[in-house]
């Protein structure tokens, strides 16, 4: 039994969309009451964006054992992109409530709150997510720009800084540390900042915008002069 969800897993791992959805068919008509089948059809069906039926094999696996943190973790990943932030906040508590307590959990219940912008209730789940996974980027990245919506501007830099280690192409933690040293009126790293953010990514319309002005402020009169 096992045996055949591995499989699929694995196949599902590999791009055989097809393959896994007939083993998993098998597996659930000769055990029905295998929840972990439905799980792995759900995250299965999440994967081709079916997302509504994903949270059908979601539901079915809970109806069988109703302490399966992943299945209520698979079901706040389909809530999260279908944008139903607060069904999907019940989800991964529940998985939370049920001892399912990893990054991941945490990192998209904050995200949730962050997207509702819900900064101050987003910001404890993500410090819970970074704790447990400080090698994270996105946790790191999305810590840090809640941090600075919550006014923590020192602590926000430090995590903005922290993504930088962990990605030296990272333009929009660049851009944030960048947009921290103006606020604390240092344009001249600011623009260093800028200057980064442009080269890791050229096109990154906010950090031309923020060195256009960096330069205003510690050229603009020099130049104007010149004129």
């Amino acid at each position: 039994m096992g045996d055949r969800n591995e499989q699929a897993v694995k196949m599902m791992q590999e791009g055989k969309i097809e393959d896994a959805a007939n083993l998993l068919n098998e597996e659930i008509e000769e055990n029905p009451n295998d929840p972990i089948a439905y799980i792995n059809f759900g995250n299965l069906l999440a994967a081709v964006h079916e997302d509504e039926k994903a949270v059908k094999f979601y539901d079915r696996a809970l109806e069988l054992d109703e302490a399966l943190g992943t299945a209520y973790y698979g079901k706040g990943n389909v809530l999260y992109n279908l944008e139903k932030y607060d069904e999907a906040i019940q989800s991964y508590q529940k998985a939370i409530d049920v001892s399912l307590t990893e990054s991941d959990v945490y990192y998209m219940l904050g995200m949730c709150y962050y997207m509702k912008e819900e900064f101050a209730r987003a910001l404890p789940s993500l410090q819970r997510a970074v704790e447990l996974a400080n090698d994270d980027v996105d946790a790191q990245f999305y810590y840090g720009l809640t941090l600075a919506q919550t006014s923590f501007i020192d602590e926000a830099m430090e995590a903005f800084q922290k993504v930088i280690e962990l990605d030296q192409k990272h333009a929009d933690a660049y851009f944030n540390l960048g947009v921290g040293y103006a606020y604390k009126d240092d344009a001249k790293t600011a623009l260093d900042f800028f200057n980064r953010a442009l080269e890791a990514q050229p096109d990154h319309a906010l950090s031309a915008n923020g060195k256009k002005q960096m330069e205003q402020v510690l050229y603009g009169e020099g130049e104007n002069e010149a004129e």
